[in-house]
């Protein structure tokens, strides 16, 4: 092993691909990034387009190698990190057949619903049929249709030309992993979603063979399986070439993001939670236990950490409520306003933030733009602002977003909580939303928990990516990640904005209480279940 070597670590996020370069003691080197837009089919469909995913990571390839030509020529080893449960069908040439399916995208409900059907009905579900799905894997087909199940059984369903010709449906990390290696395989972490597999015993995950009867996939369609964190073989010749990359460089299995930021967030001891806001957002931590929480749709499923459990949930649109109110109402000239923002407009939307006071003077803002996933997997629930009045300015619009994320984000920390069986004093912040001053004081006020804003927080899926490299290499012990990991500010609560936060969360619930069955009614398709 020689002394000294550099990480390659691809993170593709929902928004586009990140290349960044890691040393050994985890210290970023470079990292450079490009933008691939969402494509909507309608108001359930989101497909993004793989060769963007390979163009944008192309240009990120040769960009960092005309500025670290001596750190490329190091690169020992190669981990790639995504969004998860999305579907790439794959032809028998290893093309992909169409756009990539989102893990926003919920065409694949009725086919959840049919999956999950039964009595007696418990909140939607066929409770015994659920309980032999969790029985198994630890989860079951959520009703939402955005699991990478229903995906494929909507492609069956309404695509059928597509679902006869695929070879093999991958996730997104697992087609780069593709691309690299030629091996069309899924590691034991990023296969879950798929609810096919029997993860019992955490260490050997296997497809379950009645579970793959019942949904009706053909097996032979899905990929083989690895272990976690295990060396898939070396990097393509041909792409070795191209890239400028060692031959000998090394392509680890890779991780879905939501394991690769709970490592590169310092949280790999058991109960050290992280909170996460990028286009989506999340509060995490590594469990010692199997378990299922159904109805508030979160379980602790197999880590990016070999014989680990992490218990994983997830809220649809935190950061992109932000970017949506950026994009289409403030600063919809590519950042810059008509009435002179600079382009950075998420610094200058930081700052109006800051001027409003807390509560926005009482308007509400609820973050549900494309339905919602956890504590309740409602796809039909719908965002806005509420209580708007010709008195609220810019600066309130922006607070109250980050207010109603917050808001939400303390929904699920009281399920989080409890699934843990335990209150949590602190978590630690990562994603794009912990570059914000403002977002973190806010977070700290109405959780009412310590927040610590991460040392560079956008970059923790790629760090999580570089340590699980290292491990897997021999370089690393995960007891010396937590300690590389540094906080750059901590927030505590302030009591004069809890009690004004308190309240409101009260009626941040009454609302989605109030208005559940209406959005059913109103977003619901005729005869489907919502």
């Amino acid at each position: 092993m020689r002394e000294s070597g550099i990480v390659l670590t691809l993170d593709l996020g929902t928004s586009g691909p990140k290349v960044s370069l890691f040393d050994r003691k985890l210290n970023l080197q470079a990292s450079t990034y490009r933008e691939v837009p969402l494509i909507f089919t309608g108001p359930k469909g989101v497909e993004q387009d793989p060769a963007a995913w390979i163009h944008g990571i192309e240009e990120c390839l040769s960009e960092i190698r005309k500025k670290n030509p001596d750190a490329y020529s190091q690169i020992e080893a190669i981990n790639v990190t995504s969004q998860w449960s999305g579907t790439v069908a794959l032809s028998k040439d290893g093309t992909p057949l169409m756009n990539a399916i989102s893990w926003m995208d919920s065409r694949g409900a009725p086919d959840a619903d049919a999956l999950t059907r039964g009595f007696p009905k418990v909140d939607g579900y066929g409770l015994f049929p659920v309980m032999n799905w969790i029985r198994i894997t630890g989860g079951a087909p959520t009703r939402s249709g955005k699991d990478s199940i229903s995906h494929i059984l909507f492609l069956k369903r309404e695509k059928p030309e597509v679902y006869a010709k695929t070879k093999v449906f991958l996730e997104p990390k697992d087609y780069l992993n593709f691309h690299l290696t030629g091996r069309a395989c899924a590691s034991f972490d990023s296969i879950t979603v798929h609810w096919l597999t029997d993860n019992r015993d955490i260490g050997n995950v296997r497809y379950s063979t009645s579970l793959i009867k019942k949904s009706g996939i053909d097996p032979a369609k899905l990929p083989e399986l690895v272990a976690v964190n295990s060396i898939l073989g070396r990097i393509r010749p041909e792409l070795a070439e191209r890239y400028g990359i060692s031959p000998g460089a090394v392509v680890v299995s890779g991780t879905p993001d939501l394991h690769s930021g709970a490592v590169g967030s310092g949280g790999v001891s058991d109960f050290s939670p992280h909170l996460c806001i990028g286009t989506a957002s999340w509060i995490i931590c590594h469990v010692p236990f199997k378990k299922t929480d159904l109805f508030h749709n979160m379980a602790s499923i197999p880590s990016g950490i070999p014989g680990r459990y992490l218990l994983v949930n997830e809220q649809q649109t935190a950061g992109a409520s932000l970017q949506f109110l950026k994009n289409n109402l403030l600063f919809p000239e590519n950042g810059v306003s008509r009435n002179g923002a600079p382009a950075d407009a998420y610094s200058r939307m930081d700052e109006l933030a800051a001027e409003a006071p807390a509560g926005s003077d009482g308007l509400f803002y609820f973050p549900w733009l494309k339905g919602e996933r956890s504590p309740f997997d409602q796809r039909n629930l719908r965002g806005g602002f509420v209580n708007l009045s010709l008195h609220h300015e810019q600066k309130h619009l922006i607070r109250a977003v980050m207010e109603g994320v917050a808001y939400n984000l303390r929904w699920l920390l009281e399920h989080t909580e409890r699934f843990c069986g335990r209150k949590f004093s602190s978590l630690r912040f990562i994603g794009g939303g912990a570059k914000s001053l403002v977002w973190s004081g806010i977070l700290a006020d109405v959780l009412g928990v310590r927040i610590e804003q991460m040392e560079d927080p956008v970059s923790a899926n790629s760090r999580g990516a570089a340590a699980l490299a290292l491990v897997a290499l021999g370089v690393l012990d995960f007891r010396e990640v937590e300690k590389m990991v540094r906080v750059k500010k901590v927030h505590e609560p302030d009591p004069g904005r809890q009690s004004i936060y308190r309240p409101k969360f009260d009626e941040f619930l009454n609302y989605f209480k109030q208005n559940r069955s209406w959005f059913e009614r109103v977003n619901g398709t005729p005869g489907e279940e919502g």
